[in-house]
């Protein structure tokens, strides 16, 4: 499927974005199936998207093979409950920084698992298995027969009737046994390179040889001659003529070599799933170190996020930025025993630095790295209600899904582990009046204990019900030369000026429009002045 001179560009390049498509129905498998063990969190479906974690992964994924990626994917999305992932991390890197041709042992090995059917390695211990019918004792009956009617025919060729009877039975056994193998025709053989490139690496004598692993490949040794028919099965129409394909085929359905052998291996996998998981771990985790370590250095800079444990609440981080962004504008922010509230208008960056918070502290505890000069904080569970939209299948308004997201964050903060909960625009779904009581009332309910919010809103009147335990940030744009500039900077305090009706007038409303609007929020504004809630 690969050649020589495509490998080669493939490894040449494996330190750079991929341009090839991301299928995350088969890369997020390992993980749908996964029960982490030592995961202090497993990131929520929709903190995911509300952070645009998959953009996140689609840039930061260098690696090489279909175990790895799948791995990278698991590691990204489960939050570790200590940090013996991180500093087995940094100890792999140490080794490959130090020893370039390891380096390109690995890759060269690694790059074996590059085909797409190597997705479904961990379908092997990770999924249940086909069960014989309660017929099946008759497969091994008719196989005996088989061999017996062939020695007889040798001898008295008459018994070449009920070798065809046989041979007809047979048949029908044979093709419906097609199906149950096509399930493992990609599986089984990956498993086998997976077996063989552990086996490589291991020689190196560069990785720990523990003895869950090697126990794993002599495991998979034992296998091995019963599995290689799937290897065979699964090339076998490339390799073999139309007739001699043929001939192939009657031998296997007289004897019955399929269904016996395939229910044999799936019995002998059924017992050795946790073997199974130890190489594609072993495997997985060497190509996500690899990953780590590429994207790091493609980054303007980086650093090691710092942790602490203790019952204060404190977060600093120095020149941050999004990811994402090319040329991302990097902001400062130190929160102590306090957390934030912003606000700015519409596309000023408010929502955009949130998540740039958001996405690294996941990265700072799942991939032991973060897109800053410093970050130091709490080991920190993740939420978020960002993206909310209208649940239409289900008939729920914006504002019942927004409810049932608070609901959750609010049952989360009374967890004994500090949480960082994202919010943007609270309440919007209702009345004015309605949203700043209740936003105010969820605000400092969530600020609690050890938790940290990060709030955004348009909602000024918040701002003066939140100083006690708010610092108050915000994002400003100017509007000059008919033109609105935004220079993406994180601010202290309170957003003074707003531009949402001087926008409108250089986007040539209707003078009355420009003119009664206002009015309207002259008289707003004295109004609120004197509100208290």
């Amino acid at each position: 499927m690969f050649g020589s001179k495509e490998k080669a560009l493939f490894l040449k390049n494996c330190h750079l974005p991929k341009t090839d498509s991301f299928n995350f129905g088969k890369i997020a498998r390992y993980f749908s199936k996964s029960t982490p063990e030592n995961a202090t969190q497993v990131i929520s479906d929709k903190t995911y998207h509300d952070l645009d974690l998959d953009e996140v992964f689609m840039m930061l994924d260098r690696t090489v093979s279909k175990v790895g990626q799948q791995y990278l994917y698991n590691a990204f999305r489960t939050i570790p409950a200590n940090e013996n992932r991180s500093k087995k991390t940094e100890a792999l890197i140490n080794i490959f920084k130090q020893d370039a041709a390891l380096k390109q042992t690995v890759l060269n090995e690694l790059y074996r698992l590059r085909k797409p059917e190597a997705y479904y390695i961990a379908s092997l211990f990770q999924e249940k298995h086909l069960q014989k019918p309660k017929w099946f004792w008759l497969v091994p009956v008719l196989s005996a027969l088989s061999f017996l009617s062939v020695l007889l025919t040798v001898f008295y060729p008459p018994f070449i009737v009920l070798l065809l009877v046989l041979l007809a039975g047979n048949f029908i056994i044979h093709y419906w046994n097609k199906n149950n193998l096509f399930q493992y025709t990609a599986s089984i053989p990956q498993l086998l390179t997976l077996q063989q490139v552990t086996k490589k690496l291991l020689k190196t004598n560069a990785f720990n040889k523990t003895d869950k692993l090697q126990d794993a490949v002599l495991c998979i040794d034992k296998l091995g001659k019963h599995m290689r028919f799937f290897a065979l099965e699964s090339k076998m129409e490339g390799d073999f003529s139309q007739l001699g394909e043929a001939v192939l085929e009657i031998i296997k359905a007289l004897f019955l070599f399929e269904p016996i052998l395939l229910f044999h291996v799936l019995k002998k996998l059924e017992k050795h799933r946790p073997q199974l998981e130890e190489l594609f771990t072993f495997v997985g985790e060497i190509d996500t170190v690899l990953t780590i370590d590429a994207f790091r250095s493609s980054l303007p800079y980086s650093c090691y996020p710092e942790f602490f444990d203790g019952p204060e609440k404190h977060l600093q981080a120095a020149e941050i930025y999004h990811p994402l962004i090319p040329g991302a504008v990097a902001n400062s922010i130190h929160l102590e025993n306090r957390s934030a509230l912003l606000t700015g208008s519409n596309m000023s960056g408010k929502t955009t630095f949130i998540r740039t918070i958001g996405i690294n502290t996941i990265l700072g505890q799942t991939l032991n790295f973060c897109c800053a000069r410093s970050f130091c904080l709490p080991r920190l569970h993740v939420h978020s209600a960002i993206r909310i939209s209208d649940d239409l299948l289900s008939e729920k308004s914006y504002y019942f899904e927004e409810v049932a997201s608070i609901k959750q964050m609010l049952n989360a903060s009374r967890q004994p582990h500090p949480n960082l909960f994202m919010l943007d625009e609270l309440f919007k779904g209702t009345n004015t009046t309605e949203r700043i009581a209740a936003g105010k009332a969820v605000l400092r309910y969530l600020n609690q204990k050890s938790n940290l919010v990060f709030i955004a809103t348009h909602d000024l009147e918040l701002t003066d019900y939140l100083q006690e335990g708010y610092n108050l940030y915000h994002f400003s744009e100017t509007v000059e030369n008919g033109g609105i500039h935004f220079d993406y900077k994180l601010k202290t305090g309170n957003l003074k000026t707003t531009n949402a009706i001087r926008i409108l007038e250089l986007n040539n409303y209707p003078a009355e429009v420009i003119a009664e609007a206002k009015m309207l929020s002259e008289a707003r504004q004295k109004v609120q002045a004197g509100k208290v809630y």
